[in-house]
């Protein structure tokens, strides 16, 4: 499923916590100038509270969002909310480069989810009809939704971790019905944010073929010192 993408690096950066808008905008911006040249980046953040509407969302599955803010975004799927104790990775990968298929990027990535769940004892698995990973109860713990533009993949992916889950409350999250959950539900002692962000890195490159990763934290991430302008 993976192919040479020549001697180029996968870029691990963990971002620490962002404002949602800002990091969607570089997002963008970031896949407009990749180039051949351009290494496969993973960036790995929590976000400020915000819930996001992808392209098939529906007015009707935000409930109640209070004084949460909502933003329009141009991923794939539903509502689905951001808060800090969740992992947000987006996949900013070059798909022709690495001869994979959009199908092929989404099955990698649930799996790395569901092998990083699995490494601290948590069962779970993806599903058919709807994109994700859920635990044995039929609890959602990780949703997916991605974009594709020039062969380049973002968006990416949120797992729950140890967060305030009563936002949830407040949509159908994914449009689904389904009840969320999170690891600190299910393990003692639950890992810190940063073991599973490891973690998760790790299963991520194994599955895009690599074990060459440079990382890189910027928790003053912007476009300005992205760019280096």
């Amino acid at each position: 499923m993976s192919a040479n993408s020549g001697n180029l690096p996968l870029i691990i950066r963990q971002l620490g916590v962002q404002d949602y808008s800002p990091v969607y905008q570089l997002m963008k911006n970031t896949v407009d100038r990749r180039d051949n040249s351009s290494a496969d980046e993973i960036w790995l953040l929590q976000h400020n509270p915000v819930f996001t509407q992808g392209q098939a969302g529906k007015a009707e599955h935000i409930v109640a969002p209070g004084t949460i803010p909502v933003v329009q975004s141009d991923r794939g799927g539903q509502v689905t909310y951001h808060g800090p104790g969740q992992i947000t990775a987006y996949l900013l990968i070059d798909l022709k480069r690495r001869k994979i298929g959009v199908r092929d990027l989404v099955s990698l990535i649930e799996q790395a989810v569901v092998c990083t769940l699995n490494h601290w004892g948590v069962k779970a698995s993806p599903r058919r009809d709807a994109p994700g990973v859920y635990v044995e109860n039929g609890k959602k713990i990780a949703s997916l939704g991605l974009r594709i533009r020039k062969g380049h993949s973002y968006h990416g992916l949120n797992l729950n971790i140890a967060m305030d889950m009563t936002p949830w409350q407040r949509i159908n999250p994914c449009g689904l019905g389904v009840e969320m959950t999170q690891l600190a539900d299910l393990v003692n002692p639950v890992p810190g944010i940063q073991q599973v962000s490891d973690k998760l890195s790790e299963y991520l490159g194994r599955g895009l073929g690599t074990q060459d990763f440079q990382v890189i934290t910027d928790h003053a991430f912007s476009e300005s010192t992205y760019f280096r302008l």
